[in-house]
């Protein structure tokens, strides 16, 4: 009786609700129509909206935010579809806000705003649900009303006075607002239950959340269930253990662990660990004796115990110290690489005299004497050029063991220092894991691909090397899962690299570097016929006197097969060469086979590459520029034109931002000098020009093409063609004057493979050509400068008239065109 009263009471109020509200804004709450609200307002104008209603009517629309974060949302920010509701109560704070209770009375949908000043106010009009009364209705109300009953005896929150309210309520509207406005809704999901205009609508979506509601109650009851009785069973196991101890102590039998006791004190005893180490065994073994086979700390122990024994802690490769057997073993597998060579055999000489001469070296004087205990290189270079098997001639030419661990894609500094105990299936990292397969406490130690360590929210791994590859540091290297100083001072070692740019300078500061440039096509040569080719003949089956290899087939391969600054390609190459031979002899279809520059082309069908250079280039705009990859040298062309415009500069080619100021001044140093270049200077004015850098998919970057961009520009606006066989590389200023960059010896060894005959280059750079062999330096022109004047004179050509450069054009066009045979 009193609910229907109070339904018509709500009647009676909506039929006075006025055409237009003051809006109050909603922050995370949803108001439903028959639902009491308590409110706290502290934004100064929803204050004075609060303190206006009550000396008027007390209505207010009650509209829920999109966007909580908003101090004071406009219109947009907020729904347009919430509850009329009417302020009963309203008590002031210490901090001027208010409490408000309020009381919903029905649904309004916003017609269009009115004003936004001092507060929000909008025209509304009353949205009353749509009631559908019939057998479906009843059949919605009852099953929200069950389900709302199993979740409130599910639910140990709610009292049982909640369902007792529940079995009061008859009006199926009511009931809908009842348990909307008291269930975990969302604000998203409440907005759109309150938005919907059929109470059938309500009721499915309620009885969907509910249904959901009631099955994590459920599951959340089957797991506290399932909690307890494993804690019953743990404590009943418990009993039982300690009974059995104390009926084998009786029968003076011994257990499993007094048995591993046992053996790990022996192994201790026998292990000869250092003082730390050996403390550490023993406290974590008085743990073990007094613990149950069967608690989980137990094999935790046991795996540590295991891994702390089988370190070679005092285990060492007597190092072999004949400087003569280590040069022949250097050289058996690697021509060159005199450098790195050197560097070992420096390395071998300074042991023998240490040992020779009996000096002790103290661990707290390892920083000092890492020369003669240690070595920690860098081989950086492209690929190919032998950088990982270098490694292993090293570790074979002082009689040590060799062990390798790859840190490409590495981003977990765990992996270097390992994981602490505390942590389920904690490991060692894995320098005491390479470290341990070595078996011994001074292996060559190889860290592939030092250059691409990456770094997220694990951790840095290339900071946790820092201790690993510093003198200073690493005798007392401590693993986390360890936890004891391991001495790392005597292991020799090698990281390799393709780029130094992407190591953090700190890193690169602990090491050593060795540079490894790309090889010539003579020393690519030379080296498949000394180790290349007999390797791959023997992987396939073959005997040496069965195939033979001609000096103009390598050359073949070499140049039209691969292009590379190592040899990797080149033996890939020659062992498909070898394996189609191989068929050919097993067929008994020859005996021998002697490669010819002819069979190559029989067996790997068209050539790959063809010589940039090859092409002739008399137009102007076109220039020969030379650049460093991470696969060694290469040479790119750089092309500029012009058409009619307001004086714009365009580029294109994926430049970096350094690329694109070289461009920049090449081309003010261009507008500069008109006059001494024969060009209009107001030709600028009424030319845009665009500098394309051939191949747009890679990205390319650095000063080094400031000449060779300005000498495109300075070829295009006078006429005259740059030189093809002319490579150039070097920084420009705006005055003109040539500055030093790097990578000379790859950028010229690339030029070389190209056939360029000349390369121009900074003066200051003169100084690397010392590095080149001796066959490039005798081949090639260098020519060394200090200003663009010099450049200018040596690498333009003569200008052609319009018409020339047409029959030029026309003619290299007839020769790409492909050629018909008539036969």
């Amino acid at each position: 009786m009193a609910k229907s009263i109070q339904r018509k009471n709500n009647a009676e109020r909506a039929d006075s609700i006025p055409n237009q509200l003051s809006i109050l804004p909603l922050r995370n709450t949803i108001a439903f129509p028959f639902s009491v609200l308590p409110l706290t307002v502290g934004i100064p104008r929803s204050v004075k909206l609060v303190e206006e209603a009550l000396e008027g009517d007390r209505l207010i629309g009650l509209l829920a935010m999109k966007d909580p974060s908003i101090e004071e949302p406009q219109p947009g920010q907020i729904y347009e579809i919430g509850t009329v509701a009417k302020v009963h109560q309203v008590h002031r704070m210490p901090d001027s806000g208010l409490q408000v209770i309020v009381e919903g009375i029905e649904r309004f949908r916003v017609k269009h705003w009115v004003g936004t000043e001092p507060y929000l106010r909008a025209e509304v009009k009353l949205a009353s649900d749509v009631i559908e009364q019939g057998l479906e209705l009843d059949a919605l109300q009852r099953s929200l009303h069950d389900l709302a009953q199993e979740v409130i005896a599910l639910s140990p929150s709610l009292p049982d006075e909640a369902g007792k309210l529940l079995n009061q309520v008859q009006d199926p509207r009511y009931l809908t607002y009842l348990v909307a406005a008291n269930v975990r809704l969302q604000i998203a999901d409440g907005q759109k239950i309150l938005e919907m205009d059929h109470l059938k609508d309500k009721l499915r979506a309620l009885i969907s959340h509910l249904t959901h509601e009631k099955e994590v109650l459920t599951l959340g009851q089957k797991i506290q269930t399932e909690a307890r009785e494993e804690m019953d069973k743990a404590q009943r196991e418990y009993y039982l253990r300690q009974q059995l101890k104390a009926i084998q102590k009786e029968l003076g039998e011994r257990d499993e662990s007094q048995s591993a006791f046992t053996e790990y004190a022996d192994r201790i005893e026998k292990a000869d660990l250092p003082e730390e180490a050996k403390k550490e065994a023993e406290r974590e073994l008085k743990r073990l004796e007094g613990m149950s086979p069967q608690a989980a700390e137990y094999s935790v122990i046991n795996t540590y115990l295991d891994w702390l024994l089988g370190l070679p802690w005092n285990v060492s490769s007597e190092d072999q110290l004949d400087i003569s057997n280590a040069r022949a073993v250097l050289d058996e597998d690697h021509y060159n690489l005199q450098e790195v060579k050197d560097r070992i055999i420096e390395y071998l000489g300074v042991r023998k005299l240490v040992r020779e001469r009996g000096i002790e070296v103290q661990p707290g004087e390892k920083a000092t004497a890492s020369e003669a205990m240690g070595a920690i290189l860098c081989f950086t270079g492209p690929p190919g050029v032998g950088k990982t098997s270098l490694g292993q001639r090293i570790a074979r030419a002082l009689g040590r063991k060799f062990t390798r661990m790859s840190l490409g894609g590495m981003r977990d500094e765990a992996e270097i220092r390992g994981h602490r105990r505390t942590y389920i299936g904690a490991m060692p990292g894995r320098i005491i894991q390479a470290i341990k397969r070595a078996g011994t406490r001074n292996p060559v130690f190889m860290l592939d691909e030092v250059d691409k360590i990456g770094n997220d929210w694990r951790g840095d791994p290339s900071s946790a090397l820092l201790e690993v590859l510093d003198p200073a540091q690493n005798h007392t290297f401590r693993d986390h899962y360890l936890d004891v100083d391991f001495d790392l001072s005597d292991i020799i070692f090698i990281t390799t690299a393709n780029q130094l740019e992407t190591i953090p300078p700190p890193l690169r500061d602990r090491m050593e570097i060795i540079q490894l440039d790309g090889y010539t096509e003579y020393e690519k040569i030379h080296i498949a016929q000394s180790f290349l080719v007999p390797r791959q003949v023997k992987a396939n089956g073959l005997h040496e006197e069965e195939v033979t290899f001609t000096e103009e087939a390598l050359n073949k391969i070499v140049q039209d097969y691969t292009r590379e600054a190592g040899v990797r390609n080149l033996e890939r190459q020659i062992g498909a060469i070898c394996r189609k031979s191989a068929v050919r002899i097993a067929a008994k279809e020859l005996s021998h086979v002697e490669i010819t520059p002819q069979i190559v082309r029989e067996y790997l069908k068209k050539e790959k590459f063809e010589s940039e250079s090859s092409e002739s280039i008399e137009i102007p705009g076109i220039a020969t520029g030379l650049s460093v990859t991470a696969v060694g040298g290469d040479i790119l062309f750089i092309e500029a034109t012009r058409m009619k415009g307001k004086g714009e500069l365009m580029l294109t080619g994926q430049l970096g931002d350094v690329m694109r100021e070289s461009a920049q001044i090449a081309h003010s140093y261009v507008r500069s000098k008109a006059n001494q270049l024969g060009i209009d200077p107001r030709l600028f004015e009424k030319v845009d020009v665009h500098v394309h850098v051939p191949a747009g998919a890679i990205p390319k970057d650095g000063p080094s093409a400031g000449v060779t961009i300005l000498m495109a520009m300075a070829s295009l606006f006078s006429g005259r063609p740059v030189r093809s066989d002319v490579g150039m590389t070097g920084e420009v200023t705006l005055r003109g004057r040539m500055l030093p960059v790097g990578g000379i010896k790859m950028k010229v060894l690339a030029a070389h493979r190209a056939g360029l005959k000349t390369v121009i280059l900074p003066k200051r750079n003169e100084r690397d050509l010392d590095e080149l062999p001796d066959d490039v330096r005798n081949t090639m022109k260098f020519i060394p400068v200090e200003g663009i004047d010099e450049v200018l004179e040596v690498a333009l050509m003569p200008a052609k008239t319009e018409t020339e450069i047409h029959e030029v054009m026309h003619h290299q066009r007839l020769l790409r065109q492909p050629k018909l045979s008539l036969n």
